[in-house]
């Protein structure tokens, strides 16, 4: 909820040190993945991968109403999916370590 609200946002606030925007997709996307696998652990993850993915277009298609003024971008989209699916990537070789059983 909070990643949504804080994509919504018409001003959105500044985080310290004021990183990039793709910088801040890839922050959130990670951490959702990341959210995700932990609080699902038995769940797909390339079904955590695909909701993911549509959190970020539905992300996108918000920033598209005018009254935001935001920008929606298909690269930011891509920073999304690339983040999830690179967290999920080493939850899954993460899974596999015999002493993580």
């Amino acid at each position: 909820m909070f990643a949504l609200v804080m994509a919504s946002l018409p001003k959105p606030p500044q985080i310290p040190g004021e990183p990039g925007d793709k910088i801040q997709h890839i922050m959130a996307f990670a951490t959702l993945a990341a959210l995700g696998a932990a609080a699902y652990p038995r769940a797909s993850l390339v079904r955590l991968l695909i909701g993911l993915a549509a959190f970020g277009a539905l992300i996108e298609i918000i920033q598209l109403i005018p009254p935001l003024h935001r920008d929606a971008q298909i690269a930011d989209l891509l920073a999304d999916v690339a983040a999830a699916a690179a967290m999920l990537g080493l939850v899954r070789l993460f899974r596999r370590r015999p002493s993580a059983r």
